[in-house]
């Protein structure tokens, strides 16, 4: 009995004496202030022991593990890539976490990283630049200080926060937050030190340590687009030595995890609304790239920024034709009904069933590259057609084009309006529709457009886009249609597509950020209404230009070829 009171008070005693050391510790740490807004600097002093390194481990409270997730391909492809990197569904991280610290080479080191080009053409480790990232230890036997790192504490724990920090996939499910160099993510911020190192992930970051008293100032700054009411603590040299919370700093996208003011979204909504009505594409293959690139969509944590991302893309696809196919369907009577309704039920059937085995397979990262693949192939395409050897095969495209640039000639010198013409059907059948426009008689399988719409429903499904770009190509090279004729056509396609890829999301549990997607709805609808009216200001041949030069660009830029851009 004695021998176990003993014990008690023994245990009691340590117990006091390891509070009294932590509440030192504590009181020996000063964080500037409780509440930051998003971006704000983050300054933390005080004294550690004389003689030591200095370790401020800043982590979200909040932790993560891969079965907390709601996405379904996710729920696959977490715990898969668990079983490769050497994590549990347990384990749990949290997903924003920062080692500040004089020592950096306990955790990792500096190492060259080659980067840029497409991932499928380079093996692991190449790129077309050069640049440098600092690598994680790849074993957590080889890191040093492990008592130092705060909530980081098992194998696992460090296996996950790697993977996260390191894989594109982990980057854009995890994480959120990116080291860029130009333009091109390169791994995310975790081992941080002053930003005297001219490393571009030690921006912002100051660290200043007498190591003769112990004192010290580390400033950090802030993610940007730190969600609102995000909390953190700080733990310095292992021991807990405060908290404070990250409040909200402009309008709040709650699944597309942005700050960003929907004024923005909508004005470039309008853009590209106005530009692809011009050229036959409600616009999603250009708004996935203003989302990429310039909202910079991510996605909630556990959910793939794809996942969010092309859901919220297809309210452009669906609303911004609506704007302009009135204007072509009853006002100007150019739509081919028989090939538009053949090429949307073949759409409809690959978008809303037989899309959704692809989609699983496309992250963020290959959702870019795939897609800078599509749009330089249909680029080549595109200045194909106005090849002089491909304009001769098109003759009555070419007699169609002078009479319609004739009348645009006419019409300015008199100062009238250019009438665009009507269609003219000659013959309806499955497989044998006939029509004329402007004096000119064209001949199309609709059957065989039923087919190859069940091609683009699977691309459009994928990747979040209307299939617009896709369309206008097969109909101006396969069925020869001039793009005055190809455009409506193309407008009743991307309906069908944006319809059964909306309901394919839906069934798999991926909604849009409802206030990315109202933006661009309504920016989207007044640029189809303005297209329409802009398209005849232009010849066929410099809206061809326009195209090829668009999806040029974007093919540099997704398969980061050019990372400035």
């Amino acid at each position: 009995m004695m021998k176990g009171n003993r014990a008690l008070i023994t245990l009691m005693v340590i117990s006091i004496f390891l509070f009294a050391w932590q509440s030192s510790c504590f009181a020996e740490v000063k964080i500037s202030a409780t509440n930051y807004k998003a971006g704000d600097t983050v300054t933390i002093e005080g004294k550690i022991t004389p003689g030591q390194e200095l370790y401020i481990a800043v982590a979200q409270q909040k932790m993560f593990k891969s079965s907390d997730t709601e996405g379904k391909f996710e729920k696959k492809k977490l715990p898969k890539k668990g079983e490769k990197v050497g994590y549990s569904p347990d384990t749990a991280i949290p997903p924003l976490y920062y080692m500040i610290t004089t020592n950096r080479d306990a955790f990792g080191k500096d190492t060259d990283k080659k980067f840029g080009g497409p991932s499928f053409l380079f093996k692991k480790g190449s790129g077309l630049y050069n640049t440098t990232m600092f690598k994680l230890k790849k074993s957590f036997d080889d890191v040093g200080s492990k008592e130092m790192m705060g909530p980081i504490k098992t194998a696992e724990q460090w296996n996950f926060l790697k993977f996260a920090h390191e894989d594109a996939y982990g980057i854009n499910t995890i994480v959120k937050e990116g080291n860029k160099k130009g333009k091109v993510v390169i791994f995310a911020r975790s081992v941080i030190g002053d930003e005297s190192s001219g490393n571009y992930w030690d921006k912002g970051t100051s660290i200043k340590l007498d190591k003769t008293t112990g004192q010290f100032t580390a400033s950090f700054a802030s993610f940007r687009h730190t969600a609102p009411n995000t909390a953190f603590d700080v733990y310095v040299n292992g021991a807990k030595s405060g908290s404070y919370s990250i409040e909200k700093n402009g309008f709040w996208l709650a699944k597309g995890y942005r700050y960003m003011n929907p004024l923005i979204i909508v004005i470039g909504a309008i853009l590209v609304g106005t530009y692809f009505s011009m050229i036959g594409a409600a616009g999603g293959m250009l708004m996935g790239a203003f989302q990429a690139l310039f909202v910079q969509t991510a996605g909630p944590v556990g959910i793939n920024a794809a996942n969010v991302l092309r859901p919220s893309n297809i309210a452009l696809t669906l609303f911004s034709p609506l704007g302009s196919f009135y204007r072509f369907a009853v006002v100007e009577r150019r739509v081919a009904w028989p090939v538009g309704l053949s090429f949307g039920a073949g759409i409809f059937i690959g978008s809303i069933w037989l899309g959704s085995y692809v989609t699983q397979f496309i992250s963020m990262k290959a959702y870019k590259e795939w897609l800078g693949v599509l749009v330089v192939i249909m680029g080549i395409k595109t200045l194909m057609e106005m090849t002089p050897s491909a304009m001769n095969k098109r003759k009555n495209i070419k007699a169609m084009t002078q009479k319609f640039n004739a009348a645009v000639k006419k019409a300015k010198e008199t100062g009238g309006a250019v009438e665009m013409g009507s269609i003219e059907p000659v013959k309806s059948g499955i497989t044998d529709y006939r029509f004329k426009f402007w004096g000119e008689e064209f001949r199309i399988n609709p059957l065989l457009f039923a087919f190859l719409g069940i091609i683009v429903g699977i691309v459009s499904r994928a990747f979040g886009i209307g299939g617009g770009f896709l369309l206008v190509p097969m109909m101006t090279t396969i069925a020869a249609l001039p793009m005055y004729v190809a455009v409506p056509i193309s407008l009743i396609g991307t309906c069908f597509s944006s319809v059964g890829s909306f309901i394919g999301y839906t069934m798999n549990g991926y909604l849009p950020d409802m206030v990315l997607a109202g933006s661009i709805i309504i920016g989207g609808f007044a640029g189809g209404m303005l297209g329409s009216r802009c398209q005849k200001m232009f010849s066929e041949k410099t809206l061809k230009i326009v195209l090829a030069c668009t999806l040029f660009f974007l093919f540099f830029r997704f398969l980061k070829i050019e990372y400035w851009i």
